[in-house]
């Protein structure tokens, strides 16, 4: 790891131009900011953002850059987001639990064991190992913590690689209903606008991501396989079978809201110390309208597993749905708004997903 302190030192012996080149990917870092540095990635952990202060002065401000910075456009002020995202309390992110739905048909056991296959492959290419650090901690916790034990850096490019594949399956059964209503000349009954938002937001979590670490050749070349063997592949499941992509995804998203409780766990553990101070970025303040105080990593991480914890809901239902007759759920007005329902918030979440006759 090299500290600023180190990386200014470092400039000293060299020419100006070579610290630039080293630099110029980072801007606004404050005094506590630590920058990981590795031949596929660099990894940048923010501190505080709210102190502006650089750290270092042997590089002009003009010559640092950020991760996708803002473009030059002086006559706009700001661009809202497409979707605004839902309030949620407090009490509702807590109340987020992992959850399994059990598959009943041989739909659910092709989305089941396809998302086990993927698993595997997440779990190589991030380093993660739970379930063989569980068994070796039996016997040797030392060795299972210097063997297994997943750190911030390991964290956020699972997190990274999770994100770049999870907004795939929205767009993807977006796009094909917008074409199939257009060749029935019929209405889709509301179904094109959730899976568009959940596309969406995925890419929000993302981008809020990306703001934190910024991946290197071999990670982009990992995400640019994946998503192109992800979106051809659902596209072909998606005109066969709706309902089990819909189960498809809906197991995913148990698999997303395991990953972020055990980070959350991890950070709560002290496991992850650089993430203790950690602030979270101004575009996951303004998305997730996070209040004052509450802005922590660990606040970015109950917001994020809320949002998996609900996509977890949305397409269970949808599984359980008529996929070409059925209102969406989560968009129509019932006729007894004060009986629990189905909302784009989390206040009444069902972690396996609403039955057909409870909706419908």
């Amino acid at each position: 790891m090299l500290s600023l302190r180190t990386a200014t030192s470092c400039g000293s012996l060299a020419s100006k131009r070579s610290s630039a080149q080293v630099l110029k990917a980072f801007n606004g870092l404050s005094t506590s900011t630590t920058i990981g540095v590795r031949p596929s990635s660099i990894v940048v952990c923010q501190i505080d953002l709210t102190n502006s202060r650089r750290n270092f002065s042997t590089t002009p401000a003009r010559k640092i850059k950020t991760f996708f910075p803002a473009a030059d456009t002086p006559n706009v002020k700001k661009t809202e987001a497409a979707w605004s995202h839902p309030l949620y309390t407090y009490e509702e992110m807590n109340s987020v639990k992992i959850a399994h739905r059990k598959a009943k048909t041989w739909s659910d056991w092709v989305a089941l064991i396809a998302v086990r296959i993927l698993r595997k492959g997440l779990d190589t290419v991030s380093g993660y190992r739970h379930d063989h650090a569980v068994s070796l901690s039996k016997k040797d916790p030392a060795g299972a913590v210097k063997k297994y034990a997943m750190d911030e850096k390991k964290w956020m490019t699972r997190n990274i690689f999770l994100e770049s594949v999870a907004g795939v399956p929205g767009i993807v059964a977006g796009v094909l209903r917008h074409l199939h209503s257009m060749r029935r000349m019929k209405r889709d009954n509301g179904w094109i606008e959730t899976l568009l938002e959940e596309s969406y937001n995925e890419r929000m979590h993302l981008l809020t991501f990306l703001k934190m670490a910024e991946p290197g050749w071999f990670m982009r070349l990992m995400v640019l396989g994946a998503q192109g063997v992800m979106f051809n592949a659902l596209f072909m499941a998606y005109l066969v079978s709706p309902r089990t992509c819909h189960r498809f995804v809906g197991y995913i998203e148990e698999e997303a809201v395991i990953t972020y409780t055990r980070e959350i766990a991890d950070l709560d553990a002290g496991k992850l110390p650089l993430w203790e101070k950690t602030m979270a970025p101004e575009i996951a303040v303004s998305y997730w309208k996070m209040p004052e105080g509450n802005r922590t990593m660990r606040d970015l991480l109950l917001y994020i597993r809320a949002d998996e914890a609900k996509h977890r809901e949305v397409n269970h239902t949808l599984g359980n749905l008529d996929q070409k007759n059925d209102p969406n759920p989560y968009v129509s007005e019932y006729k007894d708004p004060s009986k629990p329902h189905p909302t784009k918030g989390i206040e009444h979440l069902r972690s396996t997903g609403w039955e057909r006759e409870e909706v419908i």
